[in-house]
């Protein structure tokens, strides 16, 4: 039961960190990232209560998300024009989007599998060359042209921080959540008002820090699923 008591201890650590920056725990989205594990790994999670997963690779989300349909499961991987035909049906939620040529991509997808495809925008904050994403200057132009599209609504923003890098972690969670804000409650032509509701940022180094500058989304992986990780023992 490594797991599930590896999840349990995460989430309770993720309530903590939001109690201590005075935020209700309820707002933060913990995501367990999947990407290494088989099926009877999400099994051990989904007991311990893990109801989101992350996959970064089409070839492990669809059987995945066909073995537990009623979870959520998230995209975060790099997207391959090719294979957004099967990312569409497996996924709750992508949040690497950023090209404007997948949009009419994912459109076409979400509406043969009869669904509006939510999606988070990939925003570079820290200007690193080896981050994907979009610089945040060119966000709300990416925003409009995606508003065209029926079957697509845009729910947040995303981004990764650098690794080991405390100062710029907090310059790019911090950017990352004052361009939500500047954002958020824009007019689109034909969706209306723009709701930003999902900040995904912070993992496994930077949690701690993504949830201070306001993420409701935190992808963590190695510390659920890697047997380096134990939690204390009680």
């Amino acid at each position: 039961m490594g797991i599930a008591r590896r999840y349990a201890y995460v989430r309770a650590q993720v309530d903590e960190v939001c109690r201590a920056v005075g935020r209700d725990p309820a707002e933060v989205k913990l995501l367990a990232v999947s990407k290494t594990v088989d099926v009877p790994a999400v099994a051990e999670a989904i007991a311990a209560g893990g109801h989101a997963f992350g996959e970064n690779r089409p070839d492990q989300i669809v059987p995945k998300q066909a073995a537990y349909p009623n979870e959520e499961w998230h995209f975060i991987g790099n997207i391959q024009s090719r294979r957004i035909k099967d990312i569409v049906p497996a996924s709750t939620l992508i949040h690497s989007v950023y090209q404007a040529s997948h949009l009419p991509k994912i459109d076409a997808a979400a509406q043969a599998a009869g669904k509006v495809q939510d999606i988070l925008v990939e925003v570079n904050v820290s200007g690193e060359e080896s981050k994907s994403g979009l610089e945040p200057h060119a966000v709300r132009a990416f925003i409009e042209e995606a508003d065209a599209y029926d079957h697509i609504r845009v729910c947040g923003l995303m981004t990764m921080a650098p690794r080991y890098d405390e100062e710029t972690a907090e310059k790019t969670f911090s950017g990352l959540a004052a361009l939500r804000n500047e954002l958020d409650g824009l007019v689109l032509p034909h969706h209306g008002e723009l709701v930003l509701s999902e900040l995904s940022m912070g993992m496994s180094e930077d949690w701690q820090c993504a949830i201070k500058h306001g993420a409701t989304i935190v992808r963590i992986g190695r510390a659920i699923f890697s047997d380096e990780f134990e939690p204390p023992e009680d």
